[in-house]
């Protein structure tokens, strides 16, 4: 079974504050031209994405840089559900699933939000438990919300936790309620979070997919 945790990319779709605005037209048709093309306008960040180390430090590795194997593998999903407007997610939250090589996915429920002002009030990963997280050598996480840090922030402690520990971080992942179910029920969860290859990047958006056993 196959679940897709990715948003459409759209024209006017929600983007972070300050982010690029996405705009999709058509260049050619087949009215026209023959053929069908679309013109994308959009930035690396846009829908659901994945940041490299690079996004936060030039001096860290950039998209091309990181192994593969950083973004396909067994994922783990914590229930961080329920959770007040802008509250931070404590280590005990995410600590019985991590393992060194998972994937660790942060079900937040803020994914039901999208397309809403709510959505930047999203809740987010703790220093604590951004630091828990690069302790266990977890090196990718996921997150069904628009940042793993407040929206906005004048610092960005997770991701600089994070990143600066060579993880990858994919944000605005959707339909991860099947994910936890699948869990619960003791079946196996993998995930593909392969982004488009974007040379020299700080990320870039994702088909994100998880595959139940």
């Amino acid at each position: 079974m196959f679940v897709d945790l990715s948003v459409p990319l759209v024209t006017g779709m929600p983007v972070y504050p300050g982010d690029p605005e996405v705009e999709i037209v058509p260049a050619l048709t087949t009215a026209a031209e023959g053929v069908n093309v679309l013109a994308l306008h959009l930035g690396s960040q846009s829908g659901t994405h994945v940041d490299a180390p690079y996004h936060v430090d030039d001096a860290l590795p950039a998209l091309d840089d990181l192994p593969l194997e950083r973004f396909v593998g067994p994922a783990a999903v914590a229930d961080a559900r329920g959770l007040p407007p802008r509250s931070p997610i404590p280590p005990e939250t995410l600590a019985p699933h991590l393992a060194p090589g998972v994937i660790l996915l942060v079900a937040t429920g803020w994914a039901g939000r999208w397309g809403t002002t709510e959505y930047l009030e999203h809740p987010f990963l703790s220093p604590e438990a951004a630091g828990l997280v690069v302790a266990s050598g977890v090196r990718t996480v996921g997150i069904d919300a628009l940042s793993v840090d407040p929206t906005p922030a004048e610092d960005l402690p997770a991701h600089r936790a994070l990143c600066g520990a060579h993880a990858v971080i994919a944000e605005n992942l959707r339909n991860l309620d099947p994910l936890l179910e699948a869990q619960a029920a003791g079946r196996a969860i993998e995930v593909s979070l392969l982004p488009i290859r974007l040379q020299g990047a700080d990320g870039a958006p994702v088909r994100a997919v998880a595959r139940i056993g």
